[in-house]
């Protein structure tokens, strides 16, 4: 065969546009099917996670499985920052997820081994239709998921077909003899994959020039170790402005991932024989065509071991991996006033954890509710200015609070999701409104309750005290129950909430006989009086409607779950 000695013979233009397209069509398949996937299994995925983080062994199981199944490590990354953001998981526990998440991350690489190519058009057609007939938000997204392995497939045959003409050309046949030299290979293999930002992406091409016999297993194995460095610019990029704990996320992952290749790197001759060794051999005479049969095959399993390999290794180190981080990223300065705690847009693209991150800031506003509920009586009936004044301004966190969950609300209705999520989304916002509504029947109706008293010199009766305590008691009672229904998800607790109703009122009820009867009192302003003692009552009457209300909700949620 003759040997293609200039470019000019070469047919740049076809190659770099199979090349191209080839690669453009890997990426896109590979971004619509991690979208949705996350869509369709997100929920289950962060509840597998939830459930299996109890150690650094079972977290770094949980961040494998995951992150194999959704195929992006940086939605592993999502769910692993709103765990710890929320105090679910430890950064010690989360290193152990993300040393998981390299692992997971093999598995596309052991796909493409395969050489799957000729199914692409296949799944492309299959996932398509189903796309487009299916009726259920659900099918859909799972045909979205299988247009997009088909994209992954068929880009991967594209780049095949376009990088077979550079064995003959001996500019590329001199530069892959050069990449010998494993820090070039990892230059590469680095550069590369920080601008194309996808690890995978990296691992599919060197696998495909490997089936092209045009790299060598120490070259391959060096453009993967490129590929884990390269890939930890995306995470550093995209941690910076958010969450404290997706920067520490972001900083762990990048220093277990340098870490792991300077263990490796010197060793990359002695580690292609261990992968040989244990890699299958194909019978083929020729060793120009064994080589490319055998080479794709070894080059998965390189990227597997190095990762179990350094998941073995630094999974004991968690600790001092976490004092690390936490000393190189402090703590953020507390802004003055009230923020959301657990609000940020780094969550949207992930619908599930994002509407966990909204529960517990909804939480968080039932706790500023709750104080404010809990001083209310004492202010109302016997406190100072002061003391009315510093619920009032109580009341405006909860406005403040209030209007950030709705605007992040409204923000994650714009996303793709899926069954239960826009209804939990729309329970989540009648419970946002009730809590405000609550703030508002104390700020607006007992507050100017308070006020009156103190304007017209009104002492309420220890007689009148004793009947309203125990409304006061019930209704926080219930009210904190509602809450805690919400936090958990306890059904239990919302059931008792709601149940509530016939006590407050027949307590309601026997107040009010005792200040009518109270009204042929010989006192001053008695009237006056009794329109005060009225309106808490009332005032806490409608508090427990749209506590019970907050309580039902909950319930329809946790049952939806």
């Amino acid at each position: 065969m003759e040997n293609i000695t200039s470019p000019d013979t070469l047919e740049l233009g076809l190659l770099v546009t199979q090349l191209g397209g080839g690669l453009a069509l890997f990426l896109y398949g590979m971004r619509q099917m991690t979208e949705s996937l996350k869509t369709v299994a997100g929920g289950g995925m962060k509840n597998l996670m939830a459930r299996l983080t109890a150690n650094r062994f079972t977290a770094a199981f949980a961040g494998a499985v995951v992150t194999a199944v959704i195929q992006s490590s940086s939605v592993t990354t999502v769910l692993v920052v709103g765990f710890i953001s929320a105090g679910i998981l430890s950064l010690g526990q989360s290193i152990g997820v993300i040393l998981g998440a390299n692992v997971g991350t093999t598995v596309t690489a052991q796909i493409i081994a395969f050489q799957v190519y000729k199914y692409g058009l296949l799944m492309i057609a299959v996932g398509f239709f189903t796309e487009i007939l299916a009726r259920r938000e659900r099918i859909r997204q799972w045909g979205t998921v299988l247009m997009g392995l088909g994209l992954i497939f068929f880009g991967m045959e594209l780049m095949s077909i376009a990088t077979g003409p550079l064995r003959q050309w001996r500019p590329f046949i001199e530069l892959m003899q050069n990449m010998q030299n494993p820090l070039l290979a990892v230059g590469l293999g680095a550069a590369f994959t920080a601008i194309v930002q996808s690890s995978s992406a990296t691992t599919g091409i060197v696998i495909v020039l490997a089936s092209q016999g045009l790299i060598s297993l120490e070259s391959g194995i060096g453009l993967i170790f490129g590929a884990n460095i390269g890939t930890c610019v995306t995470a550093f990029i995209s941690a910076i402005g958010r969450p404290r704990e997706a920067l520490q996320a972001a900083w762990v992952h990048i220093l277990f991932n340098v870490a792991g290749v300077l263990l490796w790197v010197f060793f990359i001759a002695q580690f292609a024989d261990l992968v040989r060794a244990i890699s299958p051999v194909s019978e083929t005479a020729d060793a120009v065509t064994r080589a490319a049969a055998d080479t794709p095959r070894q080059i998965a399993n390189a990227h597997t071991l190095f990762n179990v390999g350094n998941l073995l290794v630094f999974v004991w180190f968690t600790g001092p991996l976490s004092r690390l981080v936490d000393r190189i990223v402090p703590p953020r300065p507390v802004m003055p006033g009230i923020q959301p705690m657990y609000l940020d847009e780094f969550f949207l693209e992930q619908p599930a954890m994002a509407l966990d991150q909204a529960r517990r800031e909804l939480v968080r506003l039932g706790g500023l509710a709750q104080s404010m509920l809990q001083r209310s009586l004492q202010t109302v009936t016997g406190g100072t200015e002061e003391d009315i004044v510093a619920l009032s301004h109580a009341d405006d966190e909860i406005d403040t609070l209030y209007e950030e969950i709705i605007r992040y609300l409204g923000k994650l209705s714009q996303k793709d999701l899926i069954q239960p999520q826009p209804q939990q989304l729309n329970q989540f916002v009648g419970i946002a409104n009730y809590l405000e509504n609550i703030g508002d029947v104390m700020e607006t109706d007992l507050l100017s309750a308070g006020k009156k008293r103190r304007s017209t010199g009104l002492v309420i009766s220890a007689s009148t005290l004793e009947k309203l305590q125990p409304i006061h008691e019930q209704v926080c009672w219930s009210f904190e129950k509602a809450l805690a229904g919400l936090e958990t998800g306890d059904q239990q607790d919302a059931v008792d909430a709601i149940k509530t109703k016939g006590v407050v009122k027949e307590l309601a009820e026997a107040a009010t006989q005792h200040i009518a009867k109270r009204l042929v009192v010989d006192e001053p302003n008695r009237m006056e009086a009794f329109q005060i003692e009225t309106d808490i009552i009332e005032s806490y009457r409608r508090i427990n409607t749209y506590t019970r209300r907050i309580a039902r909700l909950s319930l329809e949620i946790s049952a939806s779950s």
